[in-house]
């Protein structure tokens, strides 16, 4: 399962959870959210399986990636209508 690593306040994780919403993902089911707002256990994994502190960070399988335009792009072509949602 895709996890996003992300907080709330965060613009940046804000359009990654919106591009989710936007390509019908339902959370549970598609992807997990897991908090990292600093000091937390998610921002610690965020940065053991990265190697930085920054979030949004997604995990999907052996795939590891930051920044948000990354993310979108790889979320609209995994989950774009027609796609195989592996």
């Amino acid at each position: 399962m895709i996890r996003i690593y992300q907080f709330a306040s965060c613009p940046y994780c804000q359009r990654v959870r919106q591009a989710c919403d936007r390509l019908g993902m339902q959370k549970g089911r598609d992807y997990e959210l897991v908090e990292a707002s600093r000091g937390t256990p998610g921002r610690d994994e965020v940065i053991q399986l990265g190697g930085m502190s920054q979030v949004p960070f997604l995990t999907d399988g052996d795939l590891r990636m930051y920044e948000s335009d990354d993310i979108v792009s790889y979320l609209q072509t995994r989950f774009a209508a027609g796609a195989p949602q592996a």
